[in-house]
């Protein structure tokens, strides 16, 4: 501390500055292979264990949110799904995610089963350990399946809802995760999405709305003539706990994403990337409560948690070249979205029970598109103009979501016409847990809700 102190009131010094500079400019050059594997390998590993943390947060956001006759059905839903998207992306899903695509293409595979190095190996051309990258790219998939873990909430079956998983995880994530990351056609035509607001985010949200649509409501959630009944969370100190849970993970979403450490450079923008991201959350909370004070004469902690979350999913698709400002901007409209589009979502009696749909599909596609308003893409040598990059950015929106969609549409549909989605009114009515899991998570409480 004192030693910045210092740096800073020395460079603060017009006479000074100068040979401050002088001093910090060796510092800029890059670390040797070695250091760098190893530093690179670090971010990877420790964004990673971060990202894996995100999962603890769904998990308990699902649980404060759920009623308590379903917390624990939740719960076994969290770490089910984290168990077979580890699985199938080890399986093969990474090797559709990264193809190895000789230019554009939309499908590809490299193999299935993901080889590991060998004990003690390094293969320092790669410049990080291809173990390290596995497991940072894997954690990014189990989070795609928890956006639907908790869109569909209370009225599904654990085994179709765990089959659901498995082709969302081997299948239809990393196919989209191919198109840009994997070097594929959007890729191609300079399509941008830093961290995943849409190849993570509105992926798992276009699921999500697809299984809220095709598998209805909850019993009771709607009345005659729009009446829209609400169905209390069990444990709302529960529900914040998993927010920032995912707050915190959500730096090793987005800072690890820099995909480098090597440089002096490279961890300046891991730091900056760790300010944008945290001010873009902050922004979507402060929108929320103040959204929901005017609209409702009251704020709700629902709201300014999703806030955060829709804040968060916003920056995700560029959270290093805006300003700590625009940050804050795109942040709060992710927050407007929520307030906005919880409602609505409602009005077709479309129901997301911990409002997964808005945070993650809406504030996805808004923040994938404001990309082009901070960043431009380089295609075939030519830097793409502001309109251009939009449009590309609003390809890459669409062409999700119609895949998606229709992926996970035939998906719904067929298990809900073979082995059945929904469990009977009856379990349905009397909670998940006792039929699904035989345990209470609040044994007693259970039938208050």
């Amino acid at each position: 501390m004192g030693g910045v102190g210092a740096a800073a009131l020395l460079a603060s010094s017009p006479a000074l500055a100068a040979p401050v500079a002088e001093l910090a400019a060796p510092a800029a050059d890059a670390v040797g292979g070695g250091t760098a594997y190893i530093l690179n390998t670090l971010l990877f590993l420790i964004g990673g264990f971060l990202v894996m943390w995100m999962a603890a947060g769904f998990a308990m956001l699902e649980a404060g949110l759920v009623r308590s006759k379903n917390v624990s059905t939740q719960c076994l839903k969290n770490i089910g799904l984290y168990s077979i998207a580890g699985l199938m992306f080890w399986v093969v899903g990474y090797n559709i995610a990264y193809p190895g695509f000789d230019g554009a293409g939309w499908f590809g595979m490299a193999g299935t089963i993901y080889p590991m190095q060998e004990v003690g190996s390094a293969d320092l051309d790669t410049g990080y350990s291809v173990a390290s990258d596995w497991f940072f790219q894997m954690v990014f998939c189990a989070t795609t399946a928890s956006i639907v873990s908790g869109t569909v909430a209370e009225r599904v079956k654990i085994v179709p809802f765990f089959i659901f998983v498995t082709v969302l995880t081997g299948f239809i994530y990393p196919v989209v995760v191919s198109w840009e990351w994997g070097a594929g056609s959007l890729d191609a035509m300079g399509f941008s999405d830093f961290a995943g607001s849409t190849l993570v985010h509105s992926t798992g949200g276009w699921a999500a709305l697809m299984g809220a649509i095709i598998i209805g409501a909850r019993i009771g959630r709607y009345g005659p003539d729009g009446k829209v009944n609400v169905f209390p969370g069990s444990n709302i100190p529960l529900a914040t706990l998993g927010t920032f849970i995912l707050w915190l993970g959500w730096f090793g979403f987005n800072g690890a994403s820099q995909l480098a450490m090597g440089t002096v450079g490279d961890v300046s923008d891991v730091s900056k990337i760790f300010v944008n991201t945290n001010m873009a959350a902050a922004g979507g909370v402060v929108t929320a409560i103040i959204l929901t004070q005017l609209r409702y004469k009251k704020a709700d902690i629902t709201m300014a948690l999703n806030g955060a979350l829709a804040g968060l999913v916003s920056i995700t698709a560029e959270p290093l070249a805006p300003s700590v400002g625009s940050s804050i901007l795109i942040g709060a409209v992710g927050g407007a979205i929520v307030v906005f589009t919880v409602p609505l979502l409602d009005k077709f009696k479309i129901d997301d029970v911990v409002g997964a749909i808005p945070v993650h599909l809406f504030a996805g596609i808004w923040g994938t598109l404001a990309v082009a308003f901070n960043t431009q893409s380089e295609v075939d040598g030519a830097v793409l103009s502001m309109g251009a990059q939009f449009g590309v950015q609003a390809i890459g929106v669409a062409a999700t979501g119609v895949f998606v969609c229709l992926a996970s549409g035939i998906l719904w549909f067929a298990l809900k016409a073979t082995i059945g989605v929904r469990p009977s009114e009856e379990v349905e009515l009397a909670g998940l847990d006792v039929h699904e899991t035989g345990v209470e998570a609040y044994p007693g409480l259970a039938n208050q809700g």
